[in-house]
């Protein structure tokens, strides 16, 4: 490997400070979105509130292989911006140091990135993916990491009652003397209170990990319609109620996206392919937007660096859109595989390079003529 000049580890530093602020600021922002939805879910009961942050980190390193790639682009944006606004290219450049200089110190800054970005994506990735599903399936076994304690009133998400154990099991499966109260408005407008009271009771699963119930045994169940003297009195062996809301969310676990990626390779499943693709494509990322900086970077001293930044964030936006229909097309068939995303990242990488060769090559001198000559 040659030696880095002193000008190529001055960019190299340049780059790598750029870039860690601007993924700082970006993971401060996906912490806010991801964390919103993994608040919400905790509050309709279709998530345990004890695995929150452990969820929340999990899924972070997740969208690292997203993350990254952004950070590097602006961070390689705002650094040879501010290069270009402060002359310090136009000094070099009569130094010697032409703007083909840029692109070693961009090419180890990209690869460098692209190492880390397929890290992520092959392996740290849906291994965080597995453990937060692992974390909710095994955090949903349990009533205490659902949020109810002993000899406490705990609130029934999304179901406007409330519930009261006066023991539970230490693996948190059985409880003992309960008591449940809840209540709906009818379609006349009439509530309806219900009231049920058990000697103990056991917590089970049905269909997917996260619809739990409970399971009351031995108790007697009131119903009380608010205004009317038409209550009525049940006593039975066995109830059962759901300890969560049914949920109409469609954002279901992707079952491809938390697989090895040695697993995926040779399988035909459309997902899996697709899955695969995204996973190979992702580090050659950083690769061609380090091409696109380069072209985009260039402007006058007393440019505005907002201008490049929106329209950086934006040109980010159309490739990853892009790579996502690739990667919903080979999902669905429209699309062969092994075409991948590479019809959309080659056309960026030969499209930047060429404008960034435009951009500096030597132009013919006009030659003048006089009038009548």
């Amino acid at each position: 490997m040659p030696r880095l000049s002193i000008l190529d580890r001055y960019i190299l530093r340049e780059f790598l400070i750029s870039a860690v602020a601007a993924i700082v600021v970006l993971l401060v922002i996906f912490t806010g979105s991801t964390f919103a939805d993994i608040a919400n879910k905790v509050a309709t009961g279709r998530l345990p509130g004890g695995v929150m942050f452990t969820v929340l980190g999990l899924n972070l390193v997740n969208t690292l292989q997203a993350l990254l790639p952004m950070g590097m682009f602006l961070g390689m944006l705002l650094a040879l911006g501010r290069m270009y606004r402060d002359s310090e290219m136009h000094v070099l450049s009569a130094s010697g140091f032409g703007p083909k200089g840029l692109l070693k110190p961009s090419a180890i800054f990209a690869i460098g990135a692209g190492i880390v970005v397929a890290l992520v994506a092959l392996w740290l990735g849906p291994w965080a993916s597995r453990a937060s599903n692992a974390e909710v399936e095994q955090a949903n076994r349990s009533v205490i990491a659902a949020g109810l304690e002993p000899g406490q009133f705990t609130s029934l998400a999304g179901r406007g009652g409330i519930l009261f154990a006066n023991t539970v099991s230490p693996d948190g499966t059985r409880l003992g003397k309960l008591f449940v109260e809840s209540e709906r408005v009818g379609k006349d407008g009439i509530t309806s209170i219900s009231v049920i009271t058990a000697n103990h009771g056991n917590l089970f699963h049905e269909g997917q990990e996260d619809n739990r119930f409970i399971a009351l045994h031995e108790g007697h169940r009131y119903d009380i319609r608010l205004g009317q003297d038409n209550w009525r009195l049940m006593q039975f062996q066995q109830n059962d109620i759901a300890l969560t809301p049914p949920s109409d969310d469609s954002d279901q676990s992707d079952s491809a996206g938390m697989r090895t990626t040695a697993s995926l390779i040779g399988d035909r499943d459309p997902d899996a392919r697709a899955e695969l693709q995204w996973r190979i494509a992702m580090p050659f990322g950083p690769l061609v937007l380090a091409m696109l900086v380069l072209p985009m970077s260039r402007q006058g001293p007393r440019a505005s660096p907002v201008g490049r930044i929106l329209i950086a964030v934006l040109a980010y936006l159309i490739i990853f859109n892009l790579m996502l229909l690739a990667k919903s097309l080979i999902t669905s068939g429209k699309l062969a595989a092994p075409v991948g995303m590479w019809w959309v990242l080659i056309p960026v990488f030969i499209g930047a390079a060429w404008v960034f060769a435009r951009q500096y090559a030597v132009r013919k001198p006009r030659i003048a003529t006089r009038a009548g000559t």
